[in-house]
């Protein structure tokens, strides 16, 4: 069996800490390449003295001289490179088969581009590459002839209930799918009276009730902003209108997702909360390999529920059909204002309730455009975190 070459974009976050568990137990078919991380120096030196990749890249300047330094004076062989650029390369080196897309945000779009442009297996678990550039990530997936397999729970669900053979970003052929579920556990908040949200702090949102994720992440989830990104992105790496695909809230966080098709079939994928089983998946796909994670006991699971979300308590998720509806770049701006608008809840200077606030006031001041090349992207970008940072110094004011 050859050994698979493997580049983890973003190894210190929790996408990151689940593939080298799965990895580390299957020594005999994967090596890591690369590991890359933003300023994290500790947790990067403990894994590079553990996994001993050939590459660690902090895009962090001084981090990658203090990781650097500790790692010598470990007596550790990592070379240690620094920079956005870096992170690319690593994702396109010719000896790398397989790359995880884990960075968090629009900084993981670049790096994942460059996998799919390279012809890589791309692992993806950061969902912003393809909701805010999905035209151009899977044209340069169907030109290269990569791989490109969904890491997020729900995307993996998916897959593994569409036909045998389904590849992301293959030509389209009729899969005979009427409707996806999409679930979503609802968060922290799903049952919290709605006059209290301006007063939810930065650590209630992020006490994910099933899940362990990185603070934004959860934010996002508190807001179901997470979910609507994974419906932008479902559209992209399924080829289905925003109309076929309906969310779901299932507090159980057991059914990960599920296809509904013409036939009346509805088939479902369960497994326990882990993100080790959808990594395992992909890693090993089409195969199947052990995953370190517990088999589902059905005896023992109790009920699952199923309910609708309300709109008033989950705002941002209309707002992510909003953007589809309205298209181009419309989605990039939608993911920029929010990861603009979480980032100062974290900070606490913006109120919970604030950031659909944020985010709608900034999709409406910019106009959508096609996306026809990444500059396009990246200017909307650009654009909306700009007015999105004017719109949060304006609730600011209103609170004071």
């Amino acid at each position: 069996m050859k050994t698979t070459q493997l580049t983890i974009l973003g190894s210190t976050g929790s996408i990151g800490l689940s593939t080298l568990d799965v990895v580390a137990r299957q020594p005999e078919r994967f090596r890591v390449h690369a590991l890359t991380a933003h300023r994290n120096v500790e947790r990067m030196r403990e894994q590079c003295l553990r996994h001993a990749p050939d590459v660690a890249v902090m895009v962090d300047a001084d981090a990658a001289d203090a990781l650097r330094t500790a790692l010598a004076a470990s007596g550790s062989r990592t070379q240690v490179r620094a920079g956005s650029e870096a992170l690319a390369e690593v994702a396109r080196a010719p000896q790398v088969d397989a790359v995880m897309a884990a960075i968090v945000g629009g900084a993981g779009l670049l790096p994942t581009l460059a996998a799919a442009e390279a012809g890589k297996r791309v692992l993806l678990a950061n969902k912003e590459a393809l909701v805010m550039s999905g035209a151009l990530l899977m044209d340069a997936v169907r030109r290269s002839g990569a791989c490109l397999l969904p890491i997020d729970s729900e995307h993996n669900a998916i897959f593994q209930c569409l036909p045998n053979g389904y590849v992301c970003a293959e030509p389209v052929t009729p899969h005979g799918a009427r409707r996806i579920w999409l679930t979503a556990s609802g968060g922290p908040f799903r049952d919290r009276p709605l006059d209290s949200f301006a007063g939810i702090t930065p650590d209630e949102a992020c006490a994910h009730p099933n899940w362990e994720m990185g603070r934004k992440i959860s934010v996002d989830s508190a807001t179901m902003m997470n979910k609507g990104l994974e419906v932008i992105e479902a559209c992209w790496l399924f080829a289905v209108p925003p109309a076929t695909i309906q969310v779901v809230l299932h507090p159980q966080s057991i059914v990960h997702s599920m296809v509904a098709y013409d036939d009346g079939s509805v088939l479902a994928q369960l497994g326990n909360p882990d993100m080790r089983t959808p990594i395992a998946h992909a890693l090993a796909w089409p195969e199947r390999m052990e995953s370190g994670v517990e088999p589902l006991d059905l005896l023992t699971m109790g009920r699952l529920e199923f309910s609708e979300p309300e709109a008033a308590r989950f705002p941002a998720l209309g707002l992510a059909y909003q953007a589809l509806e309205r298209g181009g770049t419309a989605t990039a701006v939608l993911n920029a204002a929010n990861e603009v608008a979480v980032e100062a809840f974290l900070a606490e200077r913006l109120a919970f309730s604030e950031i659909p606030v944020v985010i709608a006031a900034t999709l409406d001041a910019i106009e959508a455009e096609p996306v026809d090349s990444l500059e396009r992207v990246l200017s909307a970008d650009r654009k909306a975190r700009a007015i999105a940072g004017e719109q949060v110094a304006n609730a600011r004011q209103v609170v004071s």
